[in-house]
């Protein structure tokens, strides 16, 4: 259970029953707090500038206007809070205008706990790795960032051809549970896998921003690949 400042997050929706469901799926969630709902645009911006909100679950479609209209109000301001669009829109226009507003993720309704909770999930390690970096930052920093936006549900969804979801898996929780880094030998002796069989995984969990890959020099011969878990 973390321990860090809770994650305040406004739920913007014009049906009450399903704001209700989406507030219980965040405090259920660790690390978030919903700290208000609203119902319509105008209840929205009232409550983005009384509650101050981290987060934004944003509805579109809103009796008295868009959600994405009041998502360009909240952004006329100095500190404005992060976006998720929750939605039954499928238009292309909308979803590339939420883009071009900022939205870290859009989600079509209807969805269950898991999709919603991938995404708060990965918006809370975002929000943790922004925080440990304290000046500049690198271009591996970078591209760690852009990775945790990923949805990080391929895990559990159809991973490319030529991986098993259940031995990535394997894989994740093994560089998971190792204390600092980790090579893709040891990978291999701890699942029962060859090290090459490791190594293509480790490599897959690397493109998809699962695992972090740096390289480890000895004194002699090429350097060693070693993979630690991305921050959590």
């Amino acid at each position: 259970m973390t321990t860090a400042t809770p994650i305040r997050t406004l739920i913007v929706d014009d049906d009450y029953r399903v704001s209700t469901i989406h507030g219980a799926y965040v405090a259920k969630t660790d690390g978030y707090q919903v700290v208000g709902k609203a119902h319509t645009a105008a209840e929205a911006i009232q409550a983005v500038q009384t509650e101050r909100p981290d987060l934004v679950l944003m509805d579109v479609y809103l009796p008295d206007g868009s959600g994405l209209d009041v998502v360009r109000t909240m952004l006329d301001g100095t500190e404005h809070p992060d976006i998720i669009v929750i939605t039954a829109s499928r238009d292309v226009d909308t979803v590339r205008t939420a883009m071009q507003l900022g939205a870290v993720h859009y989600l079509v309704k209807p969805f269950g706990y898991g999709a919603l909770g991938e995404r708060l999930d990965a918006y809370r390690r975002l929000r943790a790795r922004l925080s440990g970096i304290t000046e500049e930052a690198d271009q591996a920093d970078v591209d760690e960032l852009f990775n945790l936006l990923r949805r990080p549900g391929l895990i559990g969804s159809r991973p490319d051809k030529g991986h098993s979801a259940p031995t990535l898996e394997l894989v994740r929780n093994a560089v998971a549970a190792a204390d600092g880094d980790i090579s893709a030998a040891e990978v291999g002796e701890i699942t029962g896998m060859s090290r090459a069989t490791a190594q293509r995984y480790l490599t897959y969990l690397e493109r998809h921003g699962i695992v972090r890959m740096h390289l480890r020099y000895g004194t002699a011969g090429r350097p060693e690949h070693r993979y630690t878990a991305m921050t959590q």
